[in-house]
């Protein structure tokens, strides 16, 4: 585990608000897509998966406690893509010719978490606009289990395509004297 410095902790503390700016966006605007990760994904890219894992938590606790009253107990989601995250980046499975398959490992695992608790904990309803979606499907004949795996694996794959695309062109643009 790296030293934390002021800069560390300053870092830390822009990666939870761009989580928390992206989550209040999308649900205010009803989006079938979360975008509570780009701080996750940033810590995870920059200073490793436990960092990564820290912000998820922070941010699903803060979430909670401000707007969100779901976001808390899908923070084991936030730990799990902040493991995955910094794992995968390290190893380079979220660049080149690896990157579709990493970006399968990084969304499946989060999804079949994210389902059962939506499924088995909230009914299906929760408050991303994605709930009607699950209502659809299952209104429709599909298992409520089944209908909010297959409604989260389309939506989380968008939400990880859209934050690792944004997290990795961040990381290229940031000098390379401040990403040490």
């Amino acid at each position: 585990m790296k030293h934390l410095s002021v800069r560390h902790l300053t870092f830390l503390g822009i990666c939870v608000a761009l989580n928390y700016v992206g989550a209040a966006l999308a649900l205010v605007l009803r989006l079938p897509i979360y975008l509570d990760a780009f701080g996750t994904v940033l810590a995870a890219f920059l200073l490793g998966p436990v960092y990564g894992a820290g912000v998820g938590t922070v941010s699903a606790l803060l979430n909670f406690l401000i707007s969100d009253p779901y976001a808390l107990y899908y923070a084991p989601v936030q730990i799990l893509l902040g493991l995955l995250a910094g794992v995968l980046y390290r190893n380079g499975w979220l660049r080149g010719k690896k990157f579709p398959a990493g970006l399968v490992f990084l969304t499946v695992p989060g999804t079949a978490v994210s389902s059962f608790i939506t499924a088995y904990l909230f009914g299906g309803i929760t408050s991303s606009g994605s709930s009607l979606l699950v209502q659809l499907l299952h209104h429709a004949g599909l298992n409520l289990t089944a209908s909010v795996f297959v409604v989260q694996i389309l939506t989380d794959g968008l939400d990880r395509l859209i934050l690792v695309c944004c997290m990795l062109a961040l990381v290229r643009a940031i000098p390379a004297r401040l990403r040490q």
